[in-house]
């Protein structure tokens, strides 16, 4: 039986943060992020966070030292990532290669996995352990654009935590950096997949033009409806029995849509019950569109690490939403993502661009983004591959990922981070309750609960 998280004690000795620069000289020069890359709800760090067992065929050798000297190697080959960002006219961001290189934190922990409980699953009791915020090193501009914590475990294991500047890449190209640090480490000598820059593929056009309809950039501004210092962490294990359960709620003629599509239509129809809004307040439902290996030709080129993806949004009053079948949803969804075409790309970056570098409305939206192919958990830096592998925790409030999981059972599924106000949370799980009665996995126990 596994300890609950809540009351494990331990502690984390971290030594003084130091700055790794690239291991080779780099070119000092200047460049532009794309049109995509720089708009307003990417300017901000987002963690994630690797676990990793113990292999006895690493015996002797130390994660902190094998991982600190393939960083240096790694960013020879990305060495953007060791300058810093510069705001210039009309909010353009560029990187100034400056190869004053990025934050690390050597670190070791009291306990092993034997008794960690939760701890190293989401929603990440303890985050801040593995993660240390060093102060002053988490603005947009001028600050280091990367930080990683390698933590050991006295049992052998360790935790890999890296914050990362949102503006500069996606879930794929944090996974392609992270890879390049994993192959350098088991003694390759560069690269498989060699970085590529080209943020001018997702630019906008002179003179810019939108196109196409962009409701995710609506022009107005909205506060969020409550506050901020009652906020409750969880997240949620959706096996295959929780995605029968949902899937049986799609009617017949959408009964063949994605695990996505009907797990996102579920969770929004859920959550939007439990913030019990006015029914008359038009909600968002925001989902990412993977524009990698998406078209043909393709736009963008392998390698390629800035944000490839671009938003399609589907809108709803939230009475109609709460009050409709889950068809209802699912067809807006349907619908949001057949909108995915190479013109409906470039409109979003000119939109972006004509509406300076816009930020989505914040109440009454909800962004889902699914990482389970990114590859996260494929990364080996050489005690093999992680036991978990992706995003930390929710954005607050408007965000949840995807993650591939497996459960204690051994079950494939996926895990759901949701951060909300604590009564908001509480409805929440009740409606996803409700919504599941009949299934059998988990025990019953839906959420792996957790305030953090």
């Amino acid at each position: 039986m596994k300890t609950p998280a809540s009351s494990i004690v331990f502690k984390v000795t971290r030594r003084e943060p130091e700055l790794i620069a690239p291991s080779k000289p780099t070119p000092h020069e200047f460049k532009p992020l794309s049109d995509i890359d720089d708009q307003e709800g990417l300017r901000f760090h987002i963690p994630v966070i690797q676990i990793y067992r113990h292999d006895s065929s690493m015996q002797g050798k130390d994660p902190v030292k094998v991982i600190r000297e393939a960083i240096g190697k790694a960013l020879v080959f990305y060495y953007p990532f060791a300058g810093r960002l510069r705001e210039g006219p009309y909010r353009k961001l560029t990187v100034e290669c400056t190869g004053e290189g990025v934050l690390f934190i050597e670190a070791d922990a009291d306990f092993d996995f034997e008794h960690s409980g939760n701890v190293l699953q989401p929603p990440f009791h303890f985050l801040d352990e593995f993660l240390f915020d060093v102060p002053g090193s988490n603005g947009v501009i001028n600050c280091p654009l990367l930080l990683i914590q390698v933590t050991r475990l006295k049992c052998g294991g360790f935790v890999f935590a890296l914050r990362l500047n949102h503006t500069m890449a996606d879930g794929a190209g944090t996974v392609q950096f992270m890879t390049t640090i994993a192959e350098l480490a088991r003694g390759e000598q560069s690269p498989r997949i060699l970085p590529v820059w080209e943020r001018q593929v997702l630019s906008a056009r002179n003179p810019p033009t939108t196109t196409c309809i962009h409701r995710e950039y609506d022009d107005f501004t909205t506060p969020i409806p409550f506050p901020l210092d009652d906020l409750v962490h969880q997240a949620f294990f959706f096996g295959p029995n929780e995605i029968a359960t949902l899937r049986s709620y799609a009617p017949p003629h959408l009964r063949q849509c994605t695990n996505m599509e009907i797990l996102t239509a579920c969770l929004w129809k859920c959550r939007t019950t439990a913030l019990q809004p006015n029914p008359m307040l038009e909600i968002r439902m925001i989902v990412l569109n993977n524009a990698r290996k998406k078209f043909n030709p393709e736009l963008i080129p392998k390698g390629y690490y800035g944000n490839g993806f671009v938003l399609s949004t589907a809108v709803s009053t939230a009475g109609e939403l709460i009050k409709n079948s889950i068809g209802y949803a699912l067809e807006l969804l349907r619908k949001t993502k057949a909108v995915m075409t190479r013109e409906y790309v470039q409109s979003t970056a000119d939109t972006l661009v004509i509406k300076g570098r816009a930020l989505f409305p914040v109440e009454g939206t909800y962004i889902i983004s699914d990482v389970r192919s990114s590859g996260f958990r494929d990364v080996d830096f050489g005690w093999g591959k992680a036991i978990y592998g992706g995003p930390a925790k929710a954005i607050p409030i408007l965000a949840s990922f995807f993650v591939a999981f497996e459960n204690q059972k051994g079950e494939n599924g996926i895990l759901v981070p949701l951060c909300l106000p604590s009564q908001v949370m509480e409805r929440f799980v009740k409606e996803l309750q409700i919504m599941l009665q009949g299934a059998n996995s988990n025990d019953g126990k839906l959420a792996i609960k957790s305030s953090l």
